[in-house]
């Protein structure tokens, strides 16, 4: 094996390793921190040093997308001025691998002060800062994936995936959804794909492969043939749907029947085809086309009544996958 790959490998199975004799450590002040952020009327002050500040400037970020309030205050620059920001009905989560308190020091007496609770993701179990926490949470390491057991590597991962899972125990915790996850991303082709419904994309109208019951192969041809969505619907008189008859299904019947021109769109139609709610997400008639493998799908309200039919391609036009 190359020697670079295989530093490479040795590295990333450090950290794994790391982060999975993490997962065993978590106790009652996880739990704890959780209830904590829940509860909050503030926002989440997140504080860190060096690599730490810059795991929590991600926390901070991964918060914000899902709902949490939440902002970066570096610990050097609250000392000259940015502790105002901190009021009583806020959060604050420290991050350190030492657990030297140095700057945090005066972020601690603040908090104390206004009777702000503090969680610590901390490295070292025995330091100051983690003893001092209301909720200390242990992110030690047994060693970094550094050659030299200098480099943080390792522990800022341990950090981060710490954060990471307070991130998404909140989620769970709120019910948070994909529709209330793209409110927060409206500008990113995940936001787009999230807020578009199907109706915003499907075919309705004239555009609809319409026919009856009684309606003769050749109709159906032609009307498959001029709507171009590789398929025909069919509907009794109040518009509610009743079947499907794809190419698909064309191809199979002309091969295989003797009087295929006798056939009507009774004899050969899927009856009780599978279909989406047309103003569901765009996002589960994808989900449903693959799990089934279809291209077409009817789109229908409340009651059933067709309101129009998407095709695979109208998705991959959307540019939303």
């Amino acid at each position: 094996m190359n020697e670079y790959k295989k530093q490479a490998k040795e590295v990333i199975l450090s950290e794994a390793e790391a982060v999975k004799a993490m997962a065993d450590r978590l106790d009652e002040n996880f739990e704890r921190a959780v209830e904590s952020i829940l509860l909050c009327k503030g926002r989440v002050i997140v504080a860190g040093m060096g690599k730490s500040g810059l795991i929590g400037k991600k926390i901070v970020a991964t918060f914000n997308s899902t709902g949490i309030s939440s902002f970066f205050l570096h610990p050097a620059e609250a000392m000259h001025g940015d502790l105002g920001l901190m009021r009583d009905d806020d959060i604050l989560l420290l991050i350190s691998k030492s657990g030297r308190l140095g700057e945090m020091e005066q972020l601690i007496s603040t908090a104390r002060r206004l009777a702000v609770p503090i969680i610590v993701l901390c490295g070292t179990v025995d330091s100051e800062l983690y003893q001092r926490a209301d909720m200390p949470l242990d992110c030690s390491v047994e060693r970094e994936a550094c050659p030299n057991n200098l480099v943080p590597t390792s522990s800022s991962t341990a950090a981060l995936v710490m954060g990471d899972a307070l991130a998404v125990a909140l989620l769970q915790a709120r019910n948070f959804s994909a529709e209330d996850f793209a409110t927060f991303h409206p500008g990113g082709s995940l936001g787009r794909r999230l807020l578009t419904k199907v109706s915003d994309v499907h075919h309705d109208g004239n555009e609809l492969p319409i026919v009856k019951q009684d309606a003769s192969m050749n109709d159906m041809i032609l009307q498959m043939t001029s709507k171009r969505l590789g398929c025909v619907v069919t509907v009794d008189d109040s518009g509610k749907l009743l079947g499907i008859f794809t190419d698909g299904d064309l191809r199979r019947i002309a091969e295989q029947s003797d009087s295929f021109y006798k056939l009507k769109a009774s004899d050969v139609m899927i009856q009780n085809p599978k279909t989406v709610d047309a103003e569901a997400l765009l996002d589960r008639a994808l989900q449903m086309m693959e799990q089934f493998s279809i291209s077409q799908l009817p789109t229908v309200d409340a009651t059933g009544k067709l309101c129009g039919v998407v095709h695979l391609h109208d998705i991959l036009k959307s540019k939303l996958v």
